[in-house]
């Protein structure tokens, strides 16, 4: 029997598995996790829209982004991150913040994408990835996590679309099945986190 753990958060952690991946891969590979982080609040002007800078709060807030994912166990297997300065930055204050760093590919269909665009991002997550990260913006990234939700814990739903998910706020989600077949309402809204005012 396979005698995989699962962290505070519920992820499968294989690098703990006796042997290789593949020794609990029919265990754990339909269970799927989703963590959607917005940037971080940026500077409201620069030379475009893309090179925003992250303001000194924004900072701050990444790196709390962090620290929230870390106490909540979430160790992500890939990370997909918009190529906007702010996005890139995020992250890059956020990851240390980790237990460990995982492969981190910037794609440029997540700037400023809509919700369908991410989809199709989402899609094409390779099979062996159990739990993914996207480092995006508003309104695709709140608009995605609406539309994934079928089902939340408590007032989860309520909370999160009460705040208009903010810079650098956190949406975790769970579905089951394979990248290439996630879909609207099939997913359950496990925790949401935004940075609060000093």
């Amino acid at each position: 029997m396979c005698s995989a753990r699962l962290n505070a958060a519920g992820f499968a952690t294989p690098q703990e598995l006796p042997g290789t991946r593949m020794d609990c891969m029919s265990d754990y590979v339909s269970r799927r996790h989703l963590v959607l982080l917005r940037s971080a609040m940026a500077e409201p002007s620069g030379e475009g829209d893309r090179e925003r800078q992250l303001a000194h709060r924004g900072r701050q807030d990444a790196t709390r982004a962090g620290r929230w994912l870390a106490g909540a166990g979430i160790t992500p297997d890939a990370a997909l991150c918009s190529p906007a300065t702010r996005a890139r930055d995020t992250w890059g204050l956020a990851a240390p913040e980790l237990a460990r760093r995982p492969r981190t590919t910037h794609d440029e269909r997540l700037y400023n994408a809509e919700p369908e665009e991410l989809f199709t991002v989402l899609r094409e997550i390779p099979d062996d990835v159990g739990n993914a990260l996207l480092i995006g913006h508003n309104p695709g990234t709140h608009a995605l996590a609406d539309a994934l939700t079928g089902e939340a814990a408590g007032d989860l739903l309520a909370r999160m679309n009460r705040s208009g998910f903010p810079p650098g706020a956190i949406a975790v989600l769970t579905f089951y099945g394979s990248w290439d077949n996630i879909e609207r309402g099939r997913s359950s809204l496990d925790a949401f986190w935004h940075p609060q005012p000093t």
